[in-house]
């Protein structure tokens, strides 16, 4: 089973393409037989995924700060979770044994996540899939800021490598069955 790290949104007042994607890959996921480790929210697309998850017997663990379990925001179906202090720690946790990431659609949280968990891969502090569900092109303008940091030569070429942007829920299980190597040494070309 791998153990599977999935970004994403907990604002329940968006399009239902973005939940219809997170019900369906939450339900790739198990059948997949991959352990997924996500926010720990009960709303948005954060609880989608979970109650696709739950709905297919998967196993799921969320990860959340005291704070915001203290207003309540964790799922119930969830019965694994681990608590943080902060929410540094919280993506720490988030990203500790993952054996890739799944970003779906979100806000500043999600582009946060998503950004730093690139900026380790570049580093050669992370070295697991990097998968951007791109769902309804939510993730062009991103795509074309990647492609341009390239471009004007604030990374190179092969950091292009460290990510794939895909489209539906089924490219995201492909791309994770393949194998993946991202080098030690990266850092030295970073």
């Amino acid at each position: 089973m791998k153990r599977i790290t999935v970004y994403c949104a907990s604002s329940a007042h968006i399009n239902q393409v973005y939940f219809d994607a997170a019900e369906k890959l939450g339900a790739l996921l198990v059948k997949n037989d991959c352990e997924v480790v996500f926010g720990g929210g009960s709303v948005g697309l954060m609880g989608k995924l979970a109650d696709a998850i739950l709905a297919h017997n998967g196993k799921i663990t969320g990860i959340m700060p005291h704070f915001m379990n203290e207003v309540e925001w964790g799922h119930k179906g969830v019965a694994e979770f681990i608590y943080t202090d902060t929410m540094a720690q919280r993506k720490e946790k988030l990203i500790e044994n993952s054996d890739g990431i799944i970003a779906l659609p979100g806000g500043c949280g999600t582009l946060e996540e998503l950004l730093e968990v690139i900026t380790f891969k570049r580093l050669g502090l992370f070295y697991k899939p990097i998968v951007i569900l791109n769902t309804n092109n939510f993730y062009d303008p991103l795509k074309l800021m990647l492609e341009r940091c390239v471009e004007e030569n604030f990374m190179q070429t092969q950091h292009l490598d460290m990510w794939h942007f895909v489209d539906e829920p089924e490219q995201v299980i492909e791309i994770l069955a393949k194998e993946h190597v991202w080098m030690g040494g990266a850092i030295k070309f970073s």
